[in-house]
């Protein structure tokens, strides 16, 4: 583990193994330890894995800001990073829901860091304004629920929501694992990033989706209704983009259906670059 400066900040990174680096990014409320088990399929095909605590999270720092959370700086951020690493080469990247947003950024923003593309459960924003400010609101209450009640009851209320009832039918250890990893995070950085990279303030990105060249795969559960709507327009707005549904999964295939996803991501990861 080490910890690498980003701006006034520290991330927490692991990386490990040789071969060709693959950037993994993680989802809200979660970690870096969320990745274990697909960090070590790809060590074992050839990769090297670069495993990030995402700001607020883990043991990443944690700022009271929430301007420091946002999409597109954590996205700058992580292509520094990317080039204190592992170099000047591009990297593979791999993001999972607020992961994902964040791996969208900064395939956009900064291209010549990315060489193939992998999105789970992804979004590009939400382009209606009217549905902007009704998600930034819903993400305001409950950042206010995390400053005023504490981790606790916003867990409650952050499993309770149907994008994730089909994590019900998890092994009870892998339930209480989740659960655990959740409730360590602390109130005011998760408040802070949720005011800071909702996806009620993060800027929509649908219209730049065309301008993507590197192979993409977006990966969504077959169970997660609104997942696959999201899944689908950016795979209409990605040329030659690749979309795959998880049958048996919701919102996190890798959790729920983890031999399935790691098959997906390590096929794509070997297969063949097309010529741009």
């Amino acid at each position: 583990m080490t910890r690498h400066d980003v701006r006034d900040s520290h991330l927490e990174v692991r990386s490990s193994g040789i071969g060709s680096p693959v950037l993994l990014l993680h989802g809200f409320t979660g970690r870096a330890a969320d990745w274990t088990d697909l960090a070590v399929a790809l060590r074992r095909a050839g990769h090297r894995t670069v495993v990030v605590d995402l700001l607020g999270h883990g043991r990443s720092d944690t700022p009271a800001d929430p301007g420091q959370y946002a999409v597109d700086r954590q996205a700058t951020d992580l292509a520094a990073l990317l080039r204190d690493v592992v170099g000047p080469s591009p990297a593979d990247v791999v993001g999972y829901s607020m992961g994902a947003r964040i791996a969208l950024c900064l395939a956009l923003d900064h291209p010549g860091a990315v060489r193939r593309l992998v999105l789970e459960s992804p979004s590009a924003g939400i382009a209606d304004p009217t549905g902007r400010a009704a998600r930034q609101a819903a993400d305001g209450r409950l950042a206010d629920l995390l400053e005023r009640d504490g981790i606790e009851p916003f867990v409650r209320v952050w499993e309770a929501q149907p994008i994730f009832a089909s994590q019900a039918a998890l092994p009870p250890t892998v339930r209480a694992r989740l659960r655990v990893s959740r409730l360590a995070n602390q109130p005011e950085a998760l408040a802070a990033s949720l005011r800071g990279a909702g996806q009620g303030v993060a800027p929509s990105t649908h219209a730049r989706l065309a301008t993507l060249q590197m192979p993409t795969l977006l990966v969504a559960g077959a169970l997660d209704s609104i997942g696959r709507q999201r899944a689908e327009a950016l795979a209409a707005g990605i040329a030659g983009a690749r979309l795959e549904m998880v049958g048996g999964a919701g919102h996190a295939p890798h959790l729920e259906r983890p031999a399935a996803f790691r098959r997906l991501v390590t096929g794509f990861l070997a297969s063949p670059s097309p010529a741009t």
